[in-house]
C-alpha cells in the first residue's frame, strides 16, 4: 500500500503518534497465564476465520495475494491508537500541499501541534472501545486485533471465549478478505477521502474570510444538534450541500463494508460458532449502549460514532436485501469495480443497486 510521502504534512503525526499512545487507558488487569492465552488465543482464531470466511463469503483474493489475508497484530490500546496515526498519514497525505496553497504558506507548526492533539486524544478514547480493525494502509495490509478489549467485552458478555474469539476474527478477517478481493478499494476510499477533506479545507477558508460570528453559528448549532439526537456531528456545520452529498457515498461505502462483513460473521452459523445467536443477542445490547452513562451518550454523538452504529445495521440490510434479490454470488458483484459500489441512496433501497448491477 502507498506509504505517506514526505511533503509536509497537515498534522504533526508523530507527535499525534506519542499523544495517542500516551493518553490510551492500560485496560483491564488479568494474571500473566490468562494474558497470554488470551495472545495465543486471538492468533489462531484469526488463523482458523480465515477459511471460514472464504467458504461463506464465496470470495476469493485478487490473483496473487494469497489466501493468508496478510499479518495478524494482537496489540494494547496504545499501540492500536499509534497505527491509526499512520494509516491517517497516508490517507491525507498530500493535503499539506492543498493547505499551503489555500492560505498561501505551509500549515504552521503550531497548528500541526494542535490537530495532533485532537487527533492524538480522540484515538486515545477511542482506544478502548475497538475490538479489531483490518488496516488496509501499512504495508501490505494487517489485523489488529485489541487483546485488552476482547477481554473486557468477554467478561461484560459472559460468553465462551473460544467462540468469542472466532466470531471477532470472523468479523475483521471479512474485513481483510474485501480489501484482498477488491485490490483497488483502499486507494478508492483514501482518495475520495482526500477529496473531501481537501474540499473542507477550501471551504474553511472561504469561512474565515466571512463574519467570524457566523462561523462561530454554524459549528455552535452543530453542536447542539448533535446534543438534542438531531444525528448531526461536530463537521456537519462545516460542510457545503455537495460535501455532505459526498460524504454521505464514503459512509455507503463503509456501510457496506461493515454490514456486510456483520452478517458474513453471523452466517457461518453454530455448526462453527456453537453460540453466535447468544453472543450477537447479548453484543447487539452492549453496541446499543446498555449501561452507558450520558457523558458517554454525548462524546459519542460529538465524534459521529452513533453513525457507526446505523452504518452496521444499514450496511447489513443492503446486503441481506441484494441476497434475497440476487443470491450471494450477485451480492459479489459489488467487490468487482469501483462503479459497483453502492450510492447512499442505494444502502437504503438495494433493489436500486440490483436493477444497476445487475439490470
Amino acid at each position: 500500500m502507498t506509504q505517506a510521502s514526505t511533503a509536509p504534512q497537515v498534522v504533526d503525526w508523530t507527535a499525534a503518534a506519542q499523544i495517542a499512545g500516551r493518553l490510551s487507558p492500560p485496560g483491564p488487569r488479568a494474571p500473566r497465564e490468562e494474558l497470554a492465552a488470551l495472545v495465543s488465543g486471538l492468533r489462531s482464531a484469526a488463523g482458523n476465520a480465515v477459511g471460514h470466511v472464504l467458504e461463506t463469503t464465496r470470495m476469493q483474493p485478487a490473483a496473487g495475494a494469497g489466501e493468508a489475508l496478510g499479518p495478524v497484530a494482537v496489540v494494547d490500546r496504545a499501540t492500536w491508537a499509534r497505527a491509526n496515526t499512520q494509516s491517517m498519514a497516508v490517507m491525507t497525505d498530500g493535503l499539506g500541499a492543498v493547505v499551503a496553497e489555500i492560505s498561501k504558506g505551509a500549515t504552521s507548526a503550531g497548528a500541526q501541534l494542535a490537530g495532533a492533539a485532537e487527533i492524538g486524544a480522540v484515538l486515545a478514547l477511542l482506544s478502548g472501545r475497538v475490538l479489531g480493525q483490518f488496516d488496509p494502509y501499512s504495508g501490505p495490509g494487517r489485523l489488529l486485533l485489541v487483546a485488552p478489549n476482547v477481554l473486557q467485552a468477554e467478561r461484560a458478555l459472559h460468553v465462551p471465549v473460544r467462540d468469542f474469539r472466532l466470531w471477532v476474527c470472523l468479523h475483521e478477517q471479512t474485513h481483510a478478505l474485501q480489501f484482498a478481493a477488491a485490490p483497488w478499494l483502499a486507494e478508492h476510499l483514501s482518495g475520495r477521502t482526500r477529496h473531501l477533506v481537501a474540499g473542507m479545507a477550501r471551504t474553511s477558508a472561504e469561512l474565515a474570510k466571512a463574519r467570524f460570528d457566523k462561523k462561530v453559528v454554524a459549528i455552535g448549532r452543530s453542536v447542539l444538534d448533535a446534543l438534542r439526537g438531531d444525528g448531526g456531528t461536530l463537521m456537519d456545520g462545516m460542510l457545503t450541500h455537495d460535501q455532505k452529498a459526498e460524504l454521505a457515498d464514503i459512509t455507503a461505502v463503509m456501510a457496506l463494508l461493515e454490514g456486510h462483513a456483520d452478517v458474513m460473521m453471523d452466517a457461518v452459523g453454530p455448526r462453527v460458532v456453537p453460540s453466535v445467536r447468544r453472543i450477537r443477542a447479548r453484543f447487539e445490547r452492549r453496541r446499543d449502549g446498555e449501561g452507558r452513562n450520558t457523558f458517554d451518550v454525548v462524546i459519542q454523538k460529538l465524534l459521529g460514532m452513533d453513525a457507526k452504529l446505523a452504518q452496521y445495521r444499514d450496511g447489513a440490510a443492503f446486503v441481506r436485501s441484494v441476497e434475497r434479490a440476487v443470491g450471494r454470488d450477485g451480492l459479489n458483484a459489488v467487490w468487482a469495480a469501483p462503479e459497483n459500489l453502492p450510492s447512499a441512496r442505494e444502502i437504503a433501497d438495494a433493489r436500486a443497486w440490483v436493477r444497476r448491477v445487475h439490470g
